[in-house]
């Protein structure tokens, strides 16, 4: 054999063996690291943390079940007894606060008019915002005060404090908030008028119900509506706590009312920042559940997503601005107080609906043992919503609309990303009941 050709050759084993042994080092390196990072040890403190972690998280997540679930049973209880006829007839001050609501407007002043209580006694006062002057043009034929404004930004609250600076405020009893969408039946002054007659009433919520049906949306959001009413109205007041505020169909002692909104400064959901201000005074909130206020559902998924929008970007913001005030509230027994900033705090019960069910389904085929929990939780959760829906919705319908409930997650999970930018902006909702 040449030379050249046995050193050719000797090279080539040298760098086969070199290679063997540098493959060799780094498959014995990484199973180090392997055996370093997965040994035995760290192997149950990571289970031992995701075990925590899913206990933490199950725990505040049942905590809210077994919260709807409490109020749910105590909705079925009882009724509060309907209130005394009153000897007096209030001066009623019917503030409608219309930002392009030209659709809707005229039918709620005429239902407000037919009202069989002394017309001398009550004022209906429209704020109309960004309506057409042909629709302005009508509501001044009517008996009704008209105030137009015109803001760059618009908001109830702007448009509610608009009316309270333009009215007398020693020439009304009570005020009485009403979408530009509402329906009431002819004795529902004279009902609020009762309620108020009883000592101690300050403030009313009467009960809000669905308009229209026309929609598997509307049906959906009618079925939520009732849900709300059980739960935090129905409930918290057999159980001896405020009823919860809906942002219409509420009537208020007159002073109280102006105090609270001349100081109010919230973009949306003026409702949530007048709630917490009164339930920190001790304020307490009657319920009318037989005294109805006719709303427009909402109808489609895009007027869905922008106004559970608007509603999660108020829910958050009053939390911020009264969690401060939580020590001192439990200090002083504020419990009413503590209720409405835990609701505030809480997910929306589609939300709760939904997580908890991914979790029951992630962990079935993740971990088994540890979904059972989470399976009986969500099961307590259908059965607290079933109880709060009336047997009158019980229909074939509600199927259908319940099919919505995923894609409705899926909306309100979205949200949750715009609610920062939500409350920069005033979200309107268009009203309007499409027939077709």
């Amino acid at each position: 054999m040449e030379t050249g050709s046995s050193r050719e050759l000797a090279r080539f084993f040298c760098s086969m063996i070199f290679r063997k042994m540098k493959i060799t080092s780094l498959c014995l390196l990484n199973q180090s690291l392997y055996i370093c990072l997965i040994t035995p040890e760290n192997k149950t403190i990571l289970e031992n943390f995701v075990y925590t972690l899913d206990w933490v998280i199950y725990v505040l997540f049942t905590f809210s079940v077994i919260y709807l679930f409490i109020f749910s049973v105590a909705s079925l209880l009882r009724k509060p007894q309907k209130p005394s006829v009153a000897k007096e007839y209030r001066r009623i001050a019917i503030l409608i606060a219309a930002y392009r609501e030209d659709n809707v407007i005229q039918d709620t002043v005429k239902a407000c008019l037919a009202q069989e209580y002394p017309h001398e006694k009550f004022d209906i006062v429209v704020i109309s915002d960004h309506m057409t002057a042909e629709t302005n043009a009508v509501l001044k034929t009517y008996p009704i005060k008209l105030l137009q404004v015109d803001f760059q930004k618009s908001t109830n609250t702007k448009s509610l404090k608009a009316a309270l600076s333009y009215l007398e405020q020693d020439h009304y009893d009570i005020a009485l908030i009403l979408d530009a969408d509402n329906y009431v039946k002819t004795t529902y002054l004279a009902d609020i008028n009762d309620a108020f007659a009883q000592s101690g009433v300050e403030v009313v919520q009467t009960h809000r119900v669905a308009k229209n049906l026309n929609t598997d949306m509307a049906y959906l959001d009618g079925i939520s509506e009732e849900i709300n009413n059980s739960i935090f109205r129905m409930g918290h007041i057999n159980l001896g706590m405020s009823a919860a505020l809906i942002g219409s169909g509420m009537a208020f002692h007159y002073p109280i009312f102006y105090a609270a909104m001349m100081d109010n400064q919230s973009l949306g959901g003026f409702d949530r920042v007048l709630e917490m201000k009164l339930l920190y005074n001790r304020v307490f909130f009657h319920y009318l559940p037989d005294t109805y206020v006719y709303d427009e559902k909402i109808q489609k998924s895009e007027s869905f997503f922008l106004q559970r929008r608007r509603w999660l970007s108020a829910q958050y913001y009053s939390l911020l601005e009264f969690a401060r005030k939580l020590p001192i509230a439990i200090l002083q027994r504020k419990w009413d107080f503590c209720d409405k900033l835990y609701q505030q705090a809480s997910f929306s019960r589609v939300l709760l609906l939904g997580l908890i069910f991914v979790f029951a389904i992630f962990l079935s085929f993740a971990t088994p043992t540890l979904a059972y929990k989470w399976w009986i939780t969500f099961g307590v959760l259908l059965m607290a919503l079933a109880l709060a829906i009336p047997r009158r919705l019980w229909t074939v319908r509600m199927i259908k609309a319940i099919m919505l409930v995923p894609y409705s997650f899926i909306l309100m999970f979205a949200n949750l990303f715009y609610i920062k930018s939500a409350n920069k902006k005033f979200i309107h909702t268009t009203h309007g009941v499409d027939n077709k």
